[in-house]
């Protein structure tokens, strides 16, 4: 299968979970691909799992001067992007009363900040008709308790979405976003939390998704990859690949 064959893409935070699927996807396609983490273990197990054509790249999004080094390194390695993936984030979980002033930088600092700042770096490499893909959540419009930065840090991404979809678009260049409801990643979507705080999340997420049950990294992978390569008329939008999940929270309710 070469669907993508001649194709160059960069996926943040692509060592596991829903990142190194949508890499996998696209090398298996025929690409060739840059992921970036900040574990160098994650990294060389991404490697190991990607091959010849994946690159890795050990960079915090949280960090300015990461992301310029990542602008040099993708010269270095690929020359020019066709498609980008802005999937690093993290998730920490947390009532009004009990967030810290660090958990609501560091939540900010990588899923919007950082998010914004790669994106401002990797733009002039970008590819006429190419793309960017970001990863939201379905978190951004749920008003889940417990997740109110996390929450609000993704709706902040999901609006720098629409406005670099009008500002990108006379080079042709699409800019729309994946919306994950409970997928089944490494992490579950929450850092920090024990084994049996995980297994009861994953209850939760179960019992009130309407498929019930969570969607695979593969399901993100495939809808991502339709959004950069396929979806050629489409710009601006947000794709909710959660089960159903979001179009139940915001349908009316009898009684």
């Amino acid at each position: 299968m070469s669907k993508y064959a001649g194709k160059k893409a960069l996926v943040t935070g692509g060592s596991n979970g829903m990142g190194l699927a949508i890499a996998k996807h696209f090398v298996d396609g025929g690409g060739e691909v840059i992921v970036t983490g900040r574990s160098e273990k994650n990294l060389q197990d991404a490697k190991n799992t990607l091959g010849a054509k994946g690159h890795t790249v050990v960079s915090d999004t949280a960090v300015l001067s990461d992301i310029d080094a990542l602008a040099g390194a993708v010269k270095d390695t690929l020359g020019t992007l066709d498609y980008v993936f802005i999937n690093a984030g993290i998730s920490e979980l947390g009532p009004l009363d009990l967030v810290t002033e660090e958990s609501y930088d560091r939540q900010f600092n990588i899923n919007t900040k950082g998010a914004f700042f790669t994106v401002k770096a990797l733009a002039p490499l970008i590819n006429e008709g190419g793309a960017i893909v970001f990863t939201t959540s379905i978190a951004d419009v749920t008003g889940t308790p417990g997740m109110g930065v996390y929450s609000a840090s993704k709706a902040a991404l999901w609006s720098f979405a629409q406005v670099l979809a009008s500002e990108l678009l006379p080079r042709n260049i699409r800019v729309n976003a994946v919306q994950p409801g409970f997928i089944d990643t490494p992490t579950a979507g929450a850092a920090g939390l024990s084994a049996e705080e995980r297994a009861g999340f994953h209850a939760v997420g179960d019992a009130i998704t309407p498929m019930k049950r969570h969607g695979s990294v593969d399901e993100i992978a495939s809808a991502a990859l339709f959004l950069a390569a396929d979806a050629t008329f489409t710009t601006g939008v947000k794709l909710p690949v959660d089960g159903g999940l979001a179009q139940h929270i915001s349908a009316p309710q009898e009684g």
